[in-house]
């Protein structure tokens, strides 16, 4: 039957076009033939790619591949096949004929061991030595779980490459690993079997319409968009992915990998590179693109926590446990949507936010991207009077609409107060009658609207490419591990965190929307929450558990409540020591406990006297300051950089003199000691913010230390029993100088060292906080009720 379909291939000239000299011949074997993705897109993709090659000079054959038996595989293989449909622009005609030949040009094999592969490869070669054809390559795509990537991938290494001289290209779809850790070990077995030119990572985003001609877009329209193109006229940037459905049916997927894994990271994070990189030179060489993305890559700053908000969609957590039979009370904690800021450390870029969100069970099914641009215009005229599509008043924005929503189809479109952009006339074509439809809140007829000459499913696009050796819309090695190097830290980060519920649809209301606050995320409506007792009934008071702990006073509440009035009583403090002396001298602890003081403080302090204020550490790690681990930097990224402390009064700790960290003979601590003797009356602090470690450690005190704990020295080196070990730390004599004492103990995690510390005496060399006294002043301990009560 192949022998006489290919044969057929040449009869085709009643066709309107003839078929061309023989270029060679191409053997396509789609693994995972009868699977979901194959069904939906894959069959439908090499078919068109078929269609546009048959009359190219090329001949094909296709074989389905799967670990099902031969006869039930082919039986459903080709229940597929039967369904396949043209393109509307292809003549009925054409399209029957076309389809019939593909039909007897495909094949279904069972591969399950490496005799199957050898028997496939004897296949092609017999076929190819009857009819005198000259192989031109093979295509291997894997529509496979990635568990199976190295078997494979070792099968057809050792027995089913293509001769000498043809090519071969190994196409592999995601999930490329869980994070880093995880992709690195795959992008290591694959690189033992295949070289990198010939694998082609597919993320389907890339070939959508509007994705793909972002680049094109921006490089045809460099005169206009090379002037307003960054920071000084760029709002912000959202890339937003939603979806009506659930994830019924696909939760042992999801309890795996979660929104951000599967859109984030990949078709969110790549859309991201296209409107950020640099321009290339070139934009069709893979390589010039390639290497703009890496660079893109190096200038995101990093994620953490509160960059990203949770939801899961309520009906989740029963639909596992139905889908993977878990127990009634299992809780799952994956999320099913997410929101996410990212920001850039680059000229061009420096402070917009780029806005990636994605989830399911939302209101709509829509995907796209909005570049929306500051407007500094102020307009005379009353609003009635103006013509809107022109006026400077109104919104400026460019929106690659991917595809869905009321739109419908791929679009792009730019407000007309912007410029009338340059588009290729060949592939997409202005709309011109505009229907009665609103996007972003403008009418249509407010923006110039193109949509494609032709719309193409985006695996039809990609497969296209895969044939020609196209490698600019795939994703390397390189580029990916340098995704999940990004993202590996948040998802980490996230582990622990509670998604909110949202119910589904429509009825979702406001419940996801999220604001921004200088680097981070929170939702704009709290999520209410209800204290029950064990038998399920609110309590009267949940304040006041006790007055007292280790005989000072105790501030015990939720964490939100709590920061809240410790940040009030910091500031009471700060009022104080201004009206008394000028100034404000306050000593802050390093550790992820206060950053949300911070933020606090950032969001809802006003009235703070910064300029009065000088800020010094409790203890710093011996890195550089401008080190992710440096104390110094997170103050940095999450309060001075949002406050107007006047430089001079900024005191980090010197931990990096004469280009060596922690150097005893550079005498940094008997520097900074130096330092606040000069500046702070008595050496005595206003308030001292500490923290308390699960081993009884506060600021750089560690038990057993040898430096520190008593003594004249104010300021000294400790050493840490994790890395990094060196640290500088105040001494225990000048925190007992201080006016105020402050230890914020926050978390489940510092249940037992809380409950220890309560029963011990003073032993500041077994438990470091228990040196804590301060001789003239104050020590307050604020606690939430995970810490006290477990």
């Amino acid at each position: 039957m192949l022998r006489a379909a290919l044969c057929a291939i040449f009869l085709l000239c009643a066709l309107p076009s003839l078929a061309k000299e023989s270029q060679g011949h191409v053997s396509v074997v789609l693994l995972g033939a009868t699977g979901d993705l194959a069904k939906k897109y894959l069959w439908e993709g090499l078919f068109h790619l078929y269609l546009d090659q048959v009359s190219s000079g090329h001949s094909f054959t296709f074989h389905g591949a799967a670990l099902t038996a031969h006869e039930p595989g082919q039986r459903l293989m080709f229940e597929v096949l039967k369904k396949l449909a043209c393109p509307s622009d292809v003549s009925p005609d054409r399209c029957a004929v076309v389809k019939d030949q593909f039909l007897k040009l495909s094949r279904y094999h069972q591969l399950k061991t490496s005799e199957n592969y050898t028997a496939l490869n004897r296949e092609i070669g017999t076929l190819l030595q009857q009819e005198g054809l000259e192989e031109a390559g093979r295509i291997f795509y894997f529509s496979v779980p990635p568990f199976a990537y190295a078997e494979i991938a070792r099968h057809i290494n050792g027995s089913c490459r293509p001769r000498p001289g043809a090519w071969l290209r190994v196409v592999l779809e995601k999930p490329f690993g869980h994070d880093l850790k995880s992709a690195q070990q795959l992008a290591i077995e694959l690189r033992t079997f295949f070289r990198e030119e010939e694998m082609y990572r597919v993320d389907h985003y890339l070939g959508k319409q509007a994705v793909a001609h972002i680049l094109p877009f921006r490089d045809q329209n460099r005169q206009f968009l090379d002037p307003i193109w960054n920071r000084h006229h760029v709002e912000r940037v959202e890339i937003v992915l939603k979806e009506t459905l659930d994830a019924k049916g696909r939760t042992s997927f999801y309890e795996q990998y979660g929104v951000i894994r599967d859109v984030l990271q990949n078709h969110l994070t790549e859309v991201l590179l296209y409107l950020a990189m640099e321009l290339p030179a070139n934009i069709s060489s893979a390589e010039e693109v390639l290497q703009r993305k890496l660079q893109t890559f190096k200038s995101l700053q990093g994620l953490e926590s509160t960059s990203a908000v949770l939801g899961q969609y309520q009906a989740y957590a029963s639909q596992v446990r139905e889908e993977l039979q878990k127990a009634q009370d299992y809780v799952s904690t994956t999320p099913t949507f997410a929101g996410v800021l990212i920001q850039l450390d680059s000229l061009r870029w420096e402070g917009v936010p780029f806005l990636l969100t994605s989830g399911k069970a939302l209101d709509e099914r829509v995907g796209y991207v909005r570049v929306l641009f500051k407007n500094r215009a102020y307009c005379t005229q009353r609003e009635s009077l103006r013509e809107m599509g022109k006026s400077q008043c109104g919104a400026k924005q460019i929106i690659f609409h991917i595809g869905h929503g009321e739109l419908s189809c791929p679009a792009v479109l730019i407000s007309r107060n912007l410029f009338k952009p340059i588009m290729p006339e060949g592939s997409w074509k202005e709309v011109v009658d505009h229907p009665q439809l609103h996007l972003f809140g403008l009418p249509l007829s407010d923006y110039y609207v193109y949509s494609p000459v032709k719309e193409r499913e985006a695996y039809s696009v990609l497969i296209s490419s895969i044939f020609h050796g196209r490698k600019d819309s795939f994703i390397t090695t390189e580029n990916l591990l340098a995704s999940w190097e990004f993202w590996t830290p948040l998802l980490d980060s996230l582990t622990q965190q509670v998604p909110r519920l949202y119910p589904g649809g429509l009825e979702n209301q406001h419940l996801l929307d999220f604001e921004m606050m200088g680097k981070e995320l929170s939702f704009t409506l709290e999520e209410p929450v209800e204290l029950l007792h064990s038998d399920g009934q609110t309590p009267s008071d949940y304040r006041t558990i006790q007055a007292k702990f280790r005989q000072s006073p105790l501030v015990s509440a939720w964490p939100e409540e709590l920061i809240a009035q410790l940040a009030l009583d910091i500031e009471t403090a700060a009022a104080k020591a201004v009206a008394r002396c000028g100034e404000f001298h306050l000593a802050l602890s390093g550790g992820s406990s206060p950053i949300v003081l911070f933020q606090r403080l950032v969001r809802h302090h006003y009235g703070f006297p910064w300029r009065r204020t000088h800020l010094w550490l409790v203890d710093e790690r011996c890195v550089p300051l401008a080190d992710p681990e440096s104390n110094f930097r997170s103050l940095h990224n999450h309060l001075l950089q949002h406050v107007r402390v006047p430089y001079l009064n900024i005191h980090p700790m010197l931990v990096h003199l004469n280009r060596r960290l922690c150097v005893e003979e550079d005498q940094g601590p008997e520097l900074y000691a130096k330092e606040i003797a000069a500046l702070v009356t008595n050496a005595s602090l206003d308030f001292v913010l500490l923290g308390l470690g699960s081993d009884g450690h506060t600021a750089s005190l560690f038990p057993h230390s040898s430096s520190g704990l008593e003594g004249a020295k104010t300021v000294v080196l400790t050493e840490s029993p994790v890395k990094p070990h060196q640290r500088m730390s105040l001494s225990l004599p000048l925190i007992n100088k201080a006016r105020q004492v402050a230890v914020l103990v926050m978390g489940k995690g510092k249940h037992e060292i809380t409950t220890q510390i309560s029963r011990v005496g003073q032993e500041p060399r077994k438990w470091p906080i228990s040196g804590v006294n301060p001789s003239s002043g104050q020590l307050v301990w604020y606690m939430d009720y995970d810490a006290l009560l477990g």
